[in-house]
């Protein structure tokens, strides 16, 4: 398989403590949204040439050719998301795995806590680029492998925090129980 290592992405629907079914589908798995901003060529360079990497891997599954509809996971925000601010000017691939991957910190310390790693933090990200035939639908998937938090970022939930709701209402200890 094509492994690659990136960063410094952002994450978003992150989802890499508990495995989540999608839909109807039995298969738990761990995911995430890897997003690269369209400016870090590199990066993107490193991406491209894993996928070139698995669809060669992926001649011996497809007959010998690629195959003229291949499903590739690089996608661009700009035009599969367009109306979510957070891939505007980025590329953008999920990954996913059966296997619970590994978060550790910049110090290479173990992430316990969940809130830690969330969607809008910035990340290095091990990944595995592979061919797949299933039920006719032939392409290349990402692999999630293990994820290096490195920095924290504006948090995509759209979710407040209790700070922020309730900044304006202040008691007195004397009013507390008023």
């Amino acid at each position: 398989m094509a492994k690659v290592v990136i960063g410094k992405v952002r994450l978003s629907y992150v989802n890499v403590f508990q495995p989540r079914a999608v839909g109807d589908d039995d298969n738990a798995k761990y995911s995430v949204s890897v997003i690269i901003p369209k400016e870090d060529k590199d990066t993107i360079k490193k991406v491209e040439a894993a996928i070139e990497e698995a669809k060669q891997e992926g001649l011996a599954k497809w007959g010998g050719k690629i195959p003229k509809n291949l499903k590739l996971p690089l996608r661009d925000g700009d035009m599969d998301r367009e109306d979510d601010e957070a891939y505007t000017n980025s590329f953008f691939f999920n990954a996913s795995s059966k296997m619970k991957p590994q978060v550790i910190d910049k110090y290479k310390q173990p992430i316990v806590d969940e809130d830690e790693l969330y969607s809008g933090c910035y990340a290095y990200v091990s990944i595995n680029f592979y061919p797949y035939d299933f039920n006719g639908t032939k392409g290349v998937a990402a692999g999630l492998n293990n994820i290096m938090k490195v920095a924290d970022g504006e948090p995509l939930s759209g979710r407040s925090s209790a700070e922020e709701d309730f900044a304006d209402i202040n008691f007195d200890d004397d009013d507390m129980f008023d």
